[in-house]
């Protein structure tokens, strides 16, 4: 089980795109993790401890920040 990880996120503000410009890097990084298949980061599930953060997510962080 993991985090709630939505883009869609439904608080203020409510469309996070238009604080991030069209050509940045982070976009492109999004759609391509985006397209990894949930079942890829299954080996990575653990049932102990607190909840993760979604792998996709982390993984977007990462390549988003290199």
């Amino acid at each position: 089980m993991y985090k709630d990880y939505s883009m869609n996120q439904f608080t203020l503000p409510m469309e996070t795109s238009i604080l991030i410009p069209t050509n940045n890097i982070s976009r492109y990084v999004n759609e391509i993790v985006e397209t990894i298949p949930d079942n890829e980061f299954d080996e990575l599930k653990h049932h102990r401890g607190a909840t993760s953060y979604h792998p996709k997510m982390i993984t977007s962080c990462i390549l988003s920040n290199t």
